[in-house]
Order: structure tokens, then sequence, then C-alpha cells
């Protein structure tokens, strides 16, 4: 069996780490087995399937989120003290060259950079950039292995001249594509909402980078014309508080709920109309492919990668400069269309290897190589 250390920032229910468990349920377990590096002391989400599935966990505390070099040194010292592992595979963009180094000098000769993003925050100040490029230039020479979620991902971690391997942000398809068969109108427990009641879903954490404070103004741009709406926060993130303040300033309450971590998305992506995803930047969202799978719309900022829309007649851009009413009447015209079955939902995503079944396969090649 192959041990394979897993280099992520926590486990909890996200895009990546989503991505990354999908992986780890549907990989030949007699083959391969997944170990994790978090740089983090707190529990996360995943922890007890991680350990229920046989893989270790191996803490970097917080304190060194800041101390790059003692965090390294700790890595090294990981790899070293416990045990062979065949990979290292490291899924925290420009943070992977000093994870690549720990591993390189640990002597672990599988190394592989995965890249999930199209952009970054640091690339705003010299600074930042000046960190971008020592690490671009240090992932591209430590790394043996290249792995982006898409082209435009691979295009902004890796060099040219590097042989990148296309692995999608696949889920199990299986769980969304007939979710919208079996509607519970009291699903989510809020007597408001009817039959015309336009169900909004926002799916992903609490941070800057989704640009929630833009779908709390669409909201309360929404309540002031009348629009019979309910919008839902699914995630948790360290702007929670100050969002539900901006709710309460704003009188919104009554149609903005935060439902906190979920672990039933499908059942979220099933219940709403639309999901909104007004984002400054992403790379590849997992969320976006879950939505399409389940059928359902999405309307979303167009500074996310325009790869995200497979095909489905479900993804609607639109500009972070445009008018709320703009964004509205682009909702709505995406929710009325109509929508293709689930057969043809899954053979579209099976035929752009979004089936967990396909990416899982192309992951053990780069492993057993």
């Amino acid at each position: 069996m192959k041990r394979i250390l897993q280099v992520v920032g926590t486990m909890d229910r996200a895009g990546a780490e989503t991505m990354v468990m999908s992986l780890y349920r549907a990989i030949d377990k007699s083959k391969y087995q997944f170990d994790f590096v978090y740089f983090t002391d707190k529990t996360c989400a995943y922890d007890d399937e991680i350990l229920a599935l046989g893989g270790r966990i191996f803490r970097i505390p917080s304190e060194y989120a800041n101390k790059p070099l003692l965090r390294t040194y700790k890595l090294y010292k990981i790899i070293k003290n416990n045990g062979f592992f065949d990979a290292v595979h490291c899924h925290q963009l420009f943070s992977n060259g000093f994870h690549l180094l720990a591993s390189r000098f640990a002597g672990v000769k599988k190394r592989i950079a995965h890249s999930h993003n199209t952009s970054d925050v640091n690339s705003k100040t010299l600074i930042g950039k000046t960190y971008q490029f020592v690490l671009k230039n240090l992932i591209n020479r430590l790394a043996t292995d290249f792995i982006a979620c898409g082209n435009a991902a691979g295009k902004f971690l890796f060099f040219p001249d590097k042989n990148i391997i296309f692995i999608p942000n696949a889920v199990d398809v299986s769980k969304f594509l007939n979710v919208k068969d079996a509607i519970n109108p009291n699903f989510f427990n809020t007597p408001s909402i009817t039959k015309n009641t336009i169900v909004i879903s926002q799916i992903g954490r609490l941070m800057p980078v989704k640009n929630v404070e833009f779908s709390i103004d669409f909201a309360k741009f929404m309540k002031e014309n009348n629009i019979d709406f309910h919008l839902f926060f699914a995630g948790a993130g360290y702007l929670e508080n100050d969002l539900k303040k901006r709710v309460a300033a704003h009188n919104l309450k009554d149609v903005i709920t935060f439902l906190g971590v979920r672990s039933d998305i499908e059942k979220i992506l099933g219940h709403s109309d639309v999901l909104l995803m007004p984002s400054f930047h992403e790379g590849f969202p997992v969320i976006l492919v879950e939505a399409q799978a389940a059928g359902t719309c999405a309307i979303i900022s167009d500074r996310i990668s325009k790869e995200v829309d497979l095909g489905l007649d479900l993804v609607q851009f639109c500009s972070l400069e445009d008018a709320f009413s703009t964004w509205l009447t682009e909702m709505k015209n995406i929710i009325g269309k109509t929508k293709i079955n689930a057969d043809k939902r899954h053979d579209i995503l099976k035929k752009h290897g979004f089936d967990i079944h396909v990416s899982v396969k192309l992951l053990e090649k780069v492993y057993s190589n």
C-alpha cells in the first residue's frame, strides 16, 4: 500500500477540501492510503471520517502560520518521523513551495503541486508579488508532478513548459442527480417560503473573497422592490458576526437565514431555485459542479473562470459593476429556463471528467507512476 501525505490548511467543508475528501472515499484503499497535515490545532469537520478510513492527521499549530521557515522545519520533522511516504501532495497554492522544500529535504521522491486557484490576494502589493515570484519558482523547480483543476489554475501557478495533469474538481454525481425529485416543503423550516418564493443559496466560507456583503445588499434591493425571495447562507467564517450585524442593520432578518456549516449540501441545492456566487475570484469551485449536477442554476461573478460553465445551460455570469436590477433580471431569466434531465446532466459531467470515479483513476495514475 502506498501512503500519500496530503498537505492542506484544514479539512473543513470547503471546496478543495471537499474534493480531496471525495477522492479519498473513492480511491482504492487496498492500494493507497491518505494521511493529512493541517496548519491548525482546531478540530475539523472531516476529522472523524478521515480516522475511520484509516488516515492519520498531523497538526502544525496555527502559531506558525506567519513563520514559514519554522513551519517548513515542522513539516520536515513530521515526514521524517512518521514512516515512509510514497508521495507528498500539496494543496496550498504558493505556500506549496515551502512544503515541497520540506519534502525534498526529507527524501520524498514524488512531490506533487496542486493548483486550485486562479488568483491570490498577495498580488496587490510589491512584497506579495515578490513572495509569489520566489515561491512560484521554487514550486516549479521542486515539484515532480503538476496537477490543476483547470486550464486557468494551471497557467496561474505553473510554468508553460510543465506537463500539467488536469484533474477536474469532480463530485460524487450520484448524490446530486435526483435531489429535486425529493422536495420537502418544510426543509428549511421557514414558514414564509411559499411555492412562489425564489429560494437563493450562497454556499461557502464567510470570508472577504466570497463578497457576501454584495449578496446582503442585493437582498436589500430585492426587498425594497417587493421581490418574494429568501436567501440562505451555508457556511462559517470569521466574518459571520459582522455579516449578521449588517443583516440586522438593513432589517433583513425575515429574508436572510444563516444555516452554519452543513453536511447536506445536496439537499440545500435541491431545495434552491438558484445558487448565488458574487466572489471576487475563485479557482474552479466544487459547489458549481455540484449545483450543475443537481440541476440548480447559478448566477455568478464574471471574475470566476468561464471554465466552470459545463455546457448544461445552468450558469449565468454577471459583472460586479452591473446594477442589482441587472442581476435580478438575469437571475429570473435563468431560473425560468427549461432544465435538461438527470441522465443528460450525468452524461455531460462524465464526458468532461467531473464524475469522481473518472477523476480518481487519473489520480491513481499519478500516484502509481
